[in-house]
Parts: structure tokens; C-alpha cells; sequence
């Protein structure tokens, strides 16, 4: 598959011990986030994990096994010996032993001279199939697989630029969707009833909120036919009369 998907949905890959046990701080699941909700994507899965082949292995697989994902994975990609994501995408994506990239081999050339060998020409060596993502940077190239799997540096200032570009590229901007959003005098409890009919296809979220003295719910309905989310909108209003609930536009 060589082409950008319609319907995306977007997870990444944090790798990182040194964020688990507090040494440093993740940057990447807050930009990534807001990034991607102000082109209007689903962000549909993050996973921070400690550097461990098998793991990485295990959820490069799973995120492979949605038709709709495209992922981005930080970290790994270096030439020390705890940077195995090179190794690990070769084995979940394609199966095969890593390549001498010879591009990615000239651009590490260029810019390190003697002092890519004898460790960090190994950068080269990428799955079968891989294209350069431009470091903008230092020039140290990501790579990705299909248009849909990205693998970038674990720095924030070389990987978000990265991603900026990428989704520029190939995945600008989602179909508009139209919402509303509204706060229900009730527990949530109370509008099981009348969530379960609304159609599988609407988006639904319901955050319920409390205090000493009453609970509430947010309800956030939102589809890419405004027609249709109007309809349910005011469904979810009407039955809201009926059973004499009040509630506040937001």
C-alpha cells in the first residue's frame, strides 16, 4: 500500500526509559496532540514504553493490523547500541533484514566525513522499501514506510518540524466535521437510555463532572454531514424535554 489513506487515524510510539522513570520529561504526546486536532485527525492511541525490542516489536505489529493507522514513532533511530527501532520496524513492517539506504549513506558521509565510521554510518542501514524524511536540523535523516509509518528522533526540536512537513505532505488537513456540544443537568448514568439510539457513525463523548452539591455531563455529538448531526442533536434534546432534564449550549 503506496498511497495516503482517506480515513486516517493517527497513533505514535514514544520509546523512552528515561520518561517512565522520570529522568526526563515527554514533549511529543501534548504537540502531537494538538497538531493533529487542529487539522482535524483522530488521535486514536499513544504508547510510551521503556526500550525493549520485543515490546516495540509487539506494538508496531498491532498498529499495523489497523487498515486505517498511520503512526508515528519516536526515538531508536540512532547508532548506539540501545537504538534498535531500525531493526525492529524491519522486522514488523517487512520481514526482511535491513539495507544499506544509499542516499541516507551519502547525506551521513557528508556531514560526518571519517567520523561516520565506524559506528554512525550504520544509520543507513534501514528496512527494505524506506524513504528519507528530511531532518531539518541536522540533517540526520527519519524514514518511513508506505506513507503511513514514520520513524523520527527522540529530539523534540528535530522531530516536530518533521512532523509539521510530513503531514503537510501527505496528510494536510481531515474532512470538516460539524459538531455540538452541550451540558446536561444529570449523572451520565440517566442518559444511557437515550446515547444507546443514537446511530454508530456519530461521533459521541460523554464527560461527567460533579461537585457537593450536583452532577452534570458534557455530551459532544460531531459528524462530517452537518445535516445529519443537526438531526441527532436535536433527537438528543427533544428526548432530554421528555424526560424534563435541563441542559446548556456550550
Amino acid at each position: 500500500m503506496n498511497h495516503m489513506l482517506k480515513k486516517p487515524t493517527f497513533y505514535s510510539v514514544i520509546i523512552g526509559t528515561e520518561l517512565l522513570n522520570g529522568r526526563r520529561e515527554d514533549a511529543h504526546f501534548t504537540f502531537l496532540s494538538r497538531t493533529l486536532n487542529r487539522r482535524g485527525w483522530e488521535y486514536k492511541a499513544n504508547f510510551l514504553i521503556k526500550d525493549d525490542e520485543k515490546l516495540l516489536e509487539d506494538i508496531y505489529k498491532l498498529i499495523q493490523n489497523d487498515p486505517s493507522s498511520v503512526m508515528f514513532s519516536f526515538g531508536g533511530i540512532g547508532s548506539t547500541p540501545d537504538d534498535f527501532t531500525r531493526d525492529v520496524a524491519a522486522k514488523a513492517f517487512t520481514r526482511k533484514e535491513l539495507v544499506r539506504h544509499k542516499e541516507a549513506e551519502e547525506i551521513i558521509l557528508q556531514k560526518l566525513k571519517d567520523r561516520a565510521y565506524p559506528h554512525p554510518i550504520k544509520m543507513a542501514d534501514l528496512p527494505v522499501n524506506a524513504a528519507l524524511i528530511d531532518n531539518p536540523v541536522n540533517k540526520m535523516p527519519g524514514f518511513q514506510l508506505e506513507n503511513r509509518f514514520f520513524f523520527l528522533p527522540g529530539f523534540p526540536q528535530m522531530a516536530h518540524p518533521m512532523i509539521e512537513n510530513i503531514l503537510d505532505k501527505f496528510y494536510p488537513k481531515s474532512i470538516k466535521k460539524y459538531s455540538c456540544n452541550f451540558v446536561v443537568d444529570s449523572s451520565e448514568a440517566a442518559l444511557i437510555d437515550v446515547m444507546q439510539k443514537l446511530p454508530k457513525d456519530l461521533e459521541l463523548s460523554c464527560l461527567p463532572g460533579f461537585d457537593a452539591e450536583k452532577k452534570w455531563a458534557e455530551i459532544f455529538l460531531a459528524h462530517s454531514d452537518e445535516t445529519k448531526l443537526r438531526k441527532w442533536c436535536n433527537f438528543f434534546k427533544e428526548e432530554l424535554h421528555k424526560i424534563h432534564i435541563n441542559f446548556k449550549e456550550i
